[in-house]
């Protein structure tokens, strides 16, 4: 069972306000930039990319029905933004996956331990280094 939905309501509210600038310069970490599907607002959520190939994968820690994962599946794509990296990907797809292996091992059991084994995996169209 992936992280409880109330969990994921406060760090909307709160955490990913006070760390989304911040997480911009973890490695591996930064906001996948998307669009609501119902406002056609610009959101910006902060997550981790995993890249395999010419594949960005993203593991979804509060499972396949959060907002931004059903905003950038009603998009069909979305942008990963980090301080050095700009990354454009389309054609989103939900994956369940108990092996998780499409995440590094040391990965594999922190997701086991939160229950997590949806990913989301998207096609990389474009990169760039971000000025």
């Amino acid at each position: 069972m992936p992280l409880p939905r109330w969990l994921g309501r406060f760090n909307v509210r709160v955490t990913n306000r006070i760390l989304g600038p911040i997480v911009m310069y973890v490695p591996g970490y930064g906001r996948v930039v998307h669009v609501g599907r119902r406002t056609g607002r610009i959101h910006r959520t902060p997550v981790m990319l995993f890249r395999r190939g010419d594949e960005g994968v993203f593991a979804l820690t509060y499972g396949p029905r959060t907002e931004w994962v059903r905003n950038v599946l009603a998009a069909g794509a979305c942008r990963f933004e980090s301080a050095r990296l700009s990354v454009d990907l389309d054609r989103p797809e939900l994956v369940h996956d108990p092996s998780r292996r499409f995440v590094p091992w040391p990965m594999r059991l922190v997701l086991r331990v939160l229950g997590a084994s949806d990913f989301l995996v998207m096609h990389v169209v474009a990169e760039a280094p971000r000025r």
